[in-house]
């Protein structure tokens, strides 16, 4: 007798093809790891506009080679520079509250939107009064880089905000503010890259990013990027390497 109910995989089929253990895959065609002149010819930062830049995230990507001729191994470090996606304006205005902030170019703190906007107080309250401790840390942290004009101490901020993504939407963002932690997470991003401040963001949230991208690229039809294509298939091999396996051995797991 069948179990009445089988958990939803990770990944759907085509996906699951995409990303195999030990395997790379760009677009459904294999990429053969130990192709030294298909590595090799990977730019190690792409031809950006400086003035385009801070609208990039960069990840390192560790590339590893054979070389049959010498009998060795190479390794390399290559650079994924993710384009930010900023949430879409809304045709219903229930980003209105967030344009605000969006037009004069400021994070979305909290703790001033129910000060500006106190007749929100209680929604928001009800919506995040478990995590206003680290509502505050976002807050302080702000405060902090606006007194001082010292992006560094925007890196709490930016940490904080990736944890606070995970309990996202609440009934208050979906009808006050939608999307706001992805612009504030690209609001900080922007303004640590202008002041190359040295910062690097969960694997989860890079994954985040990458789909953003990928949406964005399809939904523009923008031209493919077949370097971009590869490193962000060398970065899921590298972040989540038994994503895609077939099946998984009971060795695979620590257990008493």
């Amino acid at each position: 007798m069948e179990a009445p109910f089988k958990p939803k995989p990770l990944l759907n089929k085509s996906e699951l093809k995409q990303i195999k253990r030990a395997r790379t895959k760009v677009q459904g065609k294999k990429v053969v790891t130990d192709d030294v002149r298909k590595l090799k010819s990977l730019k190690v930062t792409p031809d950006l506009d400086p003035k385009d830049a801070p609208n990039y995230y960069k990840e390192p990507i560790w590339v590893e080679y054979y070389i049959p001729k010498e009998s060795r191994f190479a390794y390399e470090t290559k650079f994924l520079f993710i384009y930010l996606v900023d949430p879409i304006e809304r045709e219903d205005g229930l980003d209105r509250y967030l344009k605000i902030y969006q037009d004069k170019n400021e994070l979305f703190d909290l703790f001033k939107f129910i000060e500006d906007y106190p007749k929100n107080k209680d929604s928001v309250m009800k919506a995040y009064h478990d995590r206003l401790g680290m509502f505050e840390t976002v807050h302080n942290s702000y405060l902090s880089y606006q007194n001082s004009g010292d992006a560094n101490e925007l890196k709490s901020a930016a940490y904080v905000t990736e944890a606070l993504m995970k309990f996202e939407p609440t009934v208050a963002s979906l009808k006050l503010f939608p999307d706001f932690l992805i612009y504030n997470l690209n609001w900080l991003i922007r303004t640590m890259n202008r002041s190359r401040v040295k910062f690097s963001l969960e694997d989860t949230t890079i994954s985040l990013m990458i789909k953003r991208r990928n949406d964005h690229w399809e939904k523009n039809n923008l031209p493919e990027d077949e370097d971009f294509d590869l490193l962000a298939a060398l970065f899921y091999e590298q972040a989540f390497p038994h994503r895609g396996a077939e099946e998984l051995e009971p060795d695979d797991f620590l257990m008493e």
